[in-house]
């Protein structure tokens, strides 16, 4: 057989899409992980900026993980995050639940609970 290349011959599947499509702004971020991620219309809600504000003062905006003053603006490594210490899937009530809910910087929720997450050591709910 003679060579193709370059004779405007595609590949027999032709040209495939992006499998993963990079958002250009945070509204399109935001607009297509609420696409995938149950439970994320919850963090536009009033309730849940009212309970994160009200774990933010229980926990004296300091991180219960490592100590660090909660005073940086996002996307500073001491801003404050709420983060829900079992993963809530959707539940509505675990992700209302101050009990569930701890005051951390972005820079340990960025970090370290991803690595957890990723590990699978939430994956139980432990």
């Amino acid at each position: 057989m003679g060579r193709l290349s370059g004779r405007g011959v595609g590949g027999r599947l032709g040209r495939q899409p992006a499998r993963l499509i990079v958002p250009s702004t945070e509204a399109e971020r935001s607009k297509q992980r609420a696409a995938i991620m149950p439970g994320r219309a919850f963090y536009n809600t009033k309730r849940w900026k009212q309970l994160r504000l009200e774990v933010l003062r229980r926990d004296g905006f300091t991180c219960q993980q490592t100590g660090v003053r909660l005073t940086g603006k996002a996307p500073a490594p001491n801003s404050p995050v709420v983060d829900h210490i079992r993963p809530h899937r959707g539940d509505a009530a675990l992700f209302f639940d101050p009990a569930n809910l701890q005051s951390v910087s972005k820079a340990w929720h960025d970090s370290e609970k991803q690595r957890q997450e990723k590990a699978g050591w939430l994956s139980d709910g432990l």
